[in-house]
């Protein structure tokens, strides 16, 4: 009985003494190294420009050298019609025709005086002739020569007026022909066989080909600083072209107070009447100062902007700075700007959202974008 009560006891003993290391063995594995993490930042070098290219856009319309709505020179009934609307012409091409039946009898008409014109005439130096060999021997008088002879000259101005009237009458025929005046296409008709048009009654609208400008309006001061055979760049649609410059306009339009330029495009230039055309005008300032991107940016006071530069603090690690700038110039996504900053000195490009100044970051080099 003693013996069992003396190992009792020992096993109470060891298990407490288990017992007693189990805290220590808690307290070792419970503790962990404390890390500290850094916010990373994107940064690019300030680099210094001493000028910046001042760029401006300035939009016109297309519009052909010729384009021009043709009609006959008289009134009258169309007889055909020889094209339409969207087909190709010739110079000289025949367009349409009147109807010449009218003008036919008249030429009918003079012909036949004609005619009877030359048969006076034949009779009266005959009769004239005849009277002057009578004179001489004394049976015609110098009144009835004188009757003779105006009578012949009378005939004779009759044969003139008769042979401009023809030509007139030639000429009217000739006109009832409509033909093209250039080569180009047709953009538009206005009238229908059988019908009678008036006088210079547009038929066609016709668009001259290979001759496309472009009319632009400038302010003044550009306009003064360009001359004609310049050349600028144009776009039309999503086509960029090297066009001229043909002519400057003197005059200031009083509604967009603007001068017109007159551009021309190249001849495969694939663009049609009426489109918007826009003008690239380029301009070197002088002006100090360092392009960056507009995502580097936030809002100051008093008007400036703020920067963020990047200042080593240790081997990995920057303190943030921020510095005024002001925004002297703007294109797409970046500004040029100047202020208290230098040259090469790093800044923060992009995220300014998630930072303050002050704050310690860590730098995640990356190419920078110009």
């Amino acid at each position: 009985m003693d013996i069992m009560r003396v190992i009792t006891h020992r096993k109470l003993l060891i298990g407490l003494v288990a017992v007693s290391f189990l805290p220590a063995c808690q307290d070792s594995a419970v503790e962990q190294p404390v890390t500290i993490s850094y916010q990373s930042v994107n940064s690019e070098r300030l680099m210094f420009e001493d000028n910046y290219q001042f760029n401006q856009v300035f939009s016109g319309t297309i519009r052909a050298g010729n384009t021009t709505g043709i009609g006959f020179e008289l009134a009258g009934k169309i007889e055909a019609l020889a094209v339409d609307s969207g087909d190709n012409v010739n110079q000289g091409q025949l367009l349409a025709k009147l109807d010449t039946r009218l003008l036919m009898a008249q030429k009918n008409e003079l012909t036949a005086s004609l005619t009877q014109n030359k048969a006076d005439l034949d009779l009266a130096k005959a009769t004239l002739d005849r009277s002057l060999g009578l004179q001489k021997q004394g049976y015609v008088s110098e009144q009835q020569l004188d009757e003779l002879k105006g009578q012949l000259n009378s005939l004779q101005a009759a044969k003139t007026r008769l042979h401009a009237s023809l030509l007139a009458n030639q000429l009217k025929i000739e006109k009832s022909d409509l033909l093209a005046p250039f080569d180009g296409i047709i953009s538009k008709r206005s009238h229908n066989l059988g019908e009678v048009i008036d006088v210079g009654s547009p038929v066609y609208t016709i668009i001259e080909h290979n001759n496309v400008q472009a009319y632009i309006g400038v302010p003044v001061q550009i306009a003064n600083n360009l001359t004609s055979g310049q050349q600028v760049d144009l776009r039309v649609r999503q086509q960029h072209y090297r066009a001229t410059i043909a002519g400057i306009g003197a005059e200031l339009n009083p509604v967009t107070r603007t001068v017109e330029l007159r551009v021309t495009l190249p001849q495969n230039a694939q663009v049609i009447n009426g489109e918007l055309s826009y003008l690239y005008y380029n301009k070197t300032i002088s002006s100090q100062g360092y392009w960056v991107p507009l995502s580097a940016l936030t809002d100051g006071v008093r008007g400036l902007w703020n920067i963020y530069v990047l200042k080593q603090s240790d081997d990995t690690l920057y303190t943030l700075e921020r510095r005024d700038v002001e925004i002297i110039y703007t294109a797409k996504d970046k500004a040029f700007i100047n202020g208290a900053i230098a040259p090469n000195e790093q800044y923060v490009s992009q995220g300014l959202h998630k930072l303050v100044a002050g704050q310690l970051v860590t730098k995640q080099t990356q190419l920078a974008t110009r």
